[in-house]
């Protein structure tokens, strides 16, 4: 079996978190020092200011549209959203509220397609947008950035499938106001479940603290709490059960964040590994109905290697049957399943109607061997018409 993913927690891993836990005293297992560790080595990884830890990339999302909200930093309720998207960048804003508008894809890095985007921001004027960066692969990011300055649009990144992919040197995940990381065990790099929120603005950072637990200020620096609790009138001991904003419970544990802290040295290795297997598929697939003119510009921490092919079920049948693991190309066009239409009208979406026909993605991890890729490619490269 040439499996989608391969686990990035080792048994090395395993044992050094086995330690930890035996330890003469039972160390902290929910949410404390470690994470806070861990959300910092994060932030300066990539170059941000502020990292939050949650406990999944879908509630990276949640808690960051629930607080973007809460800001008042919207001029309106009108959001952006991919139409090659996974489910949470969608289902997050439905059940937020948001008005919904959906963004065809484009070809040749799957991201959106920068003249519907435009057109989307003319006629509706939204105030903000998900830019999903699909499977590693970069977007235009220049063109992007000065869309949304240019029409005044709150740029949210949604990096669970590129992490340690670049545009021009610098980290996907630092263009926009937000964005959103996955660390699921089958991603780049895994805590199990988990994920992140990085951003530079300071007040978004400490409203993100108050609602990942609850509302309330324990996670907020001393003088931060003395304010709201000078504010409110409230002592120390009352401020134990104080809830200042609405809030979920969105943590993650210290268990969690030490494999993170050790995660996060791999990165560079991984990260690396994925490129070269990526380069590896750009020069062997001959039969690919998608064009990645932007692949070569940009350094591409591909998630897995996507494909779109007239007769799918063909190929598709012949990797499954030698025993190559292959997945539709995320959601195809999101306006097609029943999440959308249940709760929304028609939206045609030319490109991502495509990908829904034709698309899909092959295996490309970190262990995945040149012999591997030399076999997927002659399968995908036969004649199935």
């Amino acid at each position: 079996m040439i499996s989608l993913v391969s686990d990035t927690i080792n048994k090395d891993d395993i044992k050094s978190l086995i330690t930890w836990l035996e330890q003469d005293t039972i160390p902290r297992l929910t949410k404390g020092d470690l994470t806070i560790q861990l959300e910092n080595k994060w932030a300066s990884k990539i170059g941000t200011k502020y990292c939050v830890y949650v406990n999944s990339g879908s509630s990276s999302i949640l808690l960051s549209l629930a607080a973007l909200k809460y800001t008042g930093k919207l001029r309106n309720n009108k959001i952006v959203v991919p139409g090659l998207s996974w489910a949470t960048d969608l289902s997050s804003p439905m059940l937020l509220n948001y008005d919904v508008y959906l963004c065809d894809c484009n070809l040749h890095d799957l991201s959106c397609d920068l003249d519907h985007l435009e057109s989307i921001f003319k006629t509706e004027s939204p105030a903000a947008m998900i830019l999903v960066s699909a499977l590693g692969l970069v977007p235009d990011m220049d063109r992007v950035v000065d869309l949304c300055k240019k029409y005044q649009v709150i740029l949210l990144e949604d990096v669970c499938e590129s992490m340690g992919s670049k545009y021009k040197e610098k980290y996907l995940g630092t263009f926009g106001f937000a964005s959103f990381f996955s660390l699921y065990f089958g991603h780049h790099l895994s805590t199990i479940e988990g994920g992140f929120i990085n951003t530079d603005d300071e007040e978004f950072y400490y409203l993100l603290l108050m609602m990942r637990s609850h509302g309330w200020d324990r996670d907020l620096p001393k003088h931060i709490q003395q304010n709201l609790r000078t504010k409110h009138n409230i002592d120390e001991f009352k401020s134990l059960y104080t809830f200042y904003v609405p809030g979920f419970n969105l943590r993650s544990t210290d268990l969690q964040a030490y494999l993170g802290i050790i995660a996060i040295d791999k990165l560079d290795t991984f990260a690396k590994n994925r490129n070269c297997n990526f380069e590896s598929y750009l020069n062997g697939v001959t039969n690919n109905l998608l064009t990645l003119i932007n692949a070569r510009s940009n350094f591409i921490s591909n998630f897995a290697y996507p494909i779109m092919q007239k007769n799918r079920s063909s190929v598709v049948k012949e990797l499954m049957d030698n025993k190559i693991e292959v997945r539709p190309l995320i959601a195809g066009n999101i306006a097609n399943n029943p999440v959308w239409i249940n709760h929304y009208d028609f939206v045609k979406l030319k490109n991502c109607e495509l990908v829904d026909e034709c698309g899909f993605y092959v295996p490309n991890h970190q262990d995945l061997t040149d012999e591997d890729i030399k076999n997927i490619c002659c399968i995908l490269n036969k004649d199935y018409e």
